[in-house]
């Protein structure tokens, strides 16, 4: 069963900060939340953070994640009453993040997606990724990940530890859920949810240089479904942008305004960094 861990402390702990809004973070294919810890120094000022933990080994499908989820979310929810919560979804957890607002839309009141891997259903790769995935050995595949990196980075813009910490993530999956999360992202349709129920603010975050998804197009297309959102393009950066020396999103939502921190500002309907 997935967790909420807080990346600030033991993921047992938890240090609870009542006067902040609750901010939840759900990972990407890898599951872990390990990756969002180079953001974590630009947010924790403003939220009280905590991040999904998504097991290994783990083979729930949609409904079972996002109801899993909205749980788990709700309990912290009743930990400290009456705090506005933040849900900010990347790339597989854009997916998770969106079936959730629209399934429980007071369960948060800002929704940030990063990346969504919402347009993978288009994309012929992943029909064939599943397949060899879970073909594969566990040598082989922890090898495939060193030719996954291309695709998730822009290598000269992240760090060394950073890459490092990325290829250890992806290789703590196993290959059987791997190709299993591949799989969902087959079954995801944006069409088929009831995106009316998301009134709350949207900001999406758009990589112009993602080689691993049309992120910027993708954006567009949200944005045409979803009323209240608003884009902040990434011209230069990959698709695990948040992995990035020069992506601070503290400073990207106190920009826009999504900061509960954040002075007023003129807003226009998209930003360029």
């Amino acid at each position: 069963m997935p967790l909420l861990v807080n990346p600030l402390s033991s993921p047992l702990a938890g240090s609870l900060k009542p006067s902040r809004p609750l901010f939840v973070y759900l990972p990407g294919m890898d599951g872990t939340g390990a990756l969002f810890r180079p953001q974590i120094s630009g947010l924790k000022a403003s939220f009280d953070i905590r991040c999904l933990s998504i097991p290994s080994d783990d083979l729930a499908g949609w409904e079972t994640l996002v109801a899993q989820t909205a749980r788990l979310i709700a309990n912290e929810q009743r930990q400290v009453k009456s705090r506005p919560t933040y849900i900010c979804g990347e790339s597989f957890g854009g997916c998770l993040a969106l079936q959730l607002a629209a399934s429980y839309p007071s369960l948060c009141q800002h929704l940030i997606l990063v990346n969504p891997a919402t347009s993978a259903v288009h994309q012929p790769w992943v029909s064939w990724g599943a397949s060899i995935t879970q073909r594969l050995p566990p040598t082989l595949y922890r090898l495939s990940t060193f030719g996954l990196l291309p695709l998730l980075i822009q290598p000269q813009r992240v760090s060394l530890s950073n890459r490092q910490a990325l290829l250890q993530a992806m290789q703590s999956v196993s290959p059987r859920s791997a190709a299993w999360r591949i799989s969902l992202l087959t079954k995801f349709t944006l069409e088929t949810l009831p995106l009316g129920r998301i009134k709350q603010p949207v900001q999406l975050l758009a990589s112009g240089a993602d080689r691993l998804l049309p992120s910027l197009d993708e954006a567009g297309r949200l944005v045409r479904h979803l009323p209240n959102a608003r884009t902040v393009q990434l011209p230069d950066s990959g698709h695990a942008c948040l992995l990035e020396s020069e992506v601070n999103l503290g400073k990207l939502l106190k920009s826009t305004e999504f900061d509960p921190s954040s002075r007023a500002l003129p807003l226009s309907l998209s930003h360029r960094y």
